[in-house]
């Protein structure tokens, strides 16, 4: 057995497209400082999916994987066709040892998807994730294709189309935090696309771009808010994976997700090119600060393990600024996301540029929970919000 299975890459997202259909405004990947998607080929080409795959299953044998996630991601991943993505997934599945199972997540804008390509999606055992600002019209506004005309009723229908079809293949609804927006609001109108889970990811940004409407602490008033409504509903309307992350860490459970604790990170990213890079959140940054130089074609993922950008990655708090390391909220802040921890010369050593907001919300639930904990009820609730967490914890979105 190579490397150590400890540290193994367990979430491999690979980019089927490196285009878009819709324009978002704010997209990093698109309107940000890197570049490099230009230089990259619309469509992964059949031979970096071949060798992928057999990457994928070489690191799986060699670290004894018993299970593995397989993000198809793009630009749109739907561009590159449902069949490209049902027959990559066939293909991987076929290639990884008999014991290792693969998780199969697709995470798409929802413009494209039709009752054929949710039914081919779903019977290749692919489940799907879709990308909204929020529940309503008003909140998908900046969300516009090319022409600049409205993605909200094709995405909506989409979405709408996957929890009446394939509710079995529904994964959830991703959304970038607006703090403009009113956060039950933004809440309770997700709820109404059925999803059977959540996943509020703060906007990305650091301390030489700040993100959007940062001052004053507003991104973490928001989630004590919408923390507070999906509590009081008894967590039983879905699950918010945030929100189950920080409870399952207050209680001293691991956490698998980017935003929260100091589990070794484990994902990689496949380009259409073959380029094998880091999460595509670190291209917020600065061009190229995802790049390992790296290839499917010529490397193995253990290769890229051992590169030292992903090393630093995986050290926990050891990579980690002294601020942090000495606060008490480090085993379930961890630093926040490394991305937003980035600040021109000064590298990512620091604290995340969402420390405050971190600390309120981190805070605000622990009050909670301490509050709870004198109620039997309730403290059975935490229990069950904490294992859903541990239970949920396949084919997230990086």
């Amino acid at each position: 057995m190579s490397g150590t299975s400890g540290h193994a890459f367990r979430q491999f997202v690979v980019k089927t497209h490196s285009r878009c259909n819709l324009a978002c405004t704010y997209c990093y990947v698109y309107e940000g400082p890197d570049r490099s998607w230009r230089s990259r080929p619309a469509s992964v080409p059949p031979e970096v999916l071949d060798r992928t795959a057999t990457r994928i299953a070489e690191h799986a044998r060699d670290h004894g994987l018993e299970d593995v996630s397989l993000v198809l991601h793009g630009g749109e991943p739907l561009l590159a066709g449902a069949g490209t993505l049902a027959r990559f997934t066939a293909l991987v599945r076929e290639r990884v040892p008999a014991h290792c199972t693969v998780h199969a997540v697709v995470q798409t804008n929802a413009t494209l998807l039709t009752p054929r390509r949710v039914a081919v999606l779903a019977d290749a055992g692919i489940r799907i994730g879709v990308s909204l600002d929020g529940g309503l019209a008003a909140h998908n506004a900046r969300r516009v294709d090319h022409a600049g005309r409205p993605s909200w009723p094709a995405a909506s229908r989409g979405a709408l189309l996957v929890a009446a079809r394939a509710p079995e293949a529904y994964l959830g609804v991703l959304t970038v935090v607006d703090a403009t927006l009113d956060p039950v609001e933004t809440y309770e109108s997700l709820l109404e696309l059925r999803p059977p889970a959540v996943d509020f990811l703060l906007p990305h940004g650091n301390w030489s771009a700040p993100p959007p409407h940062w001052a004053g602490g507003r991104h973490g008033e928001w989630l004590c808010a919408a923390f507070d409504r999906w509590w009081a509903a008894g967590r039983r309307e879905t699950r918010v994976r945030l929100f189950e992350e920080c409870v399952a860490l207050l209680l001293g459970l691991p956490s698998a997700t980017e935003s929260l604790g100091l589990a070794p990170f484990d994902a990689v990213v496949v380009e259409t090119d073959g380029s094998i890079e880091q999460v595509d959140s670190l291209k917020s940054a600065y061009d190229g600060a995802a790049r390992t130089g790296l290839t499917v074609l010529r490397h193995s993922f253990d290769e890229a393990l051992r590169h030292p950008a992903v090393a630093a990655r995986q050290a926990g708090a050891a990579s980690l600024c002294e601020q942090c390391r000495a606060c008490p909220l480090l085993a379930v802040c961890g630093g926040g996301q490394y991305a937003h921890r980035y600040r021109s010369g000064h590298g990512f050593r620091n604290p995340s540029v969402y420390c405050a907001d971190l600390q309120r919300f981190i805070r605000h639930v622990a009050a909670r929970l301490a509050a709870d904990a004198t109620d039997a009820t309730d403290a059975t609730d935490a229990a069950d919000a904490a294992d859903g967490a541990a239970a949920g914890r396949e084919g997230g979105p990086p």
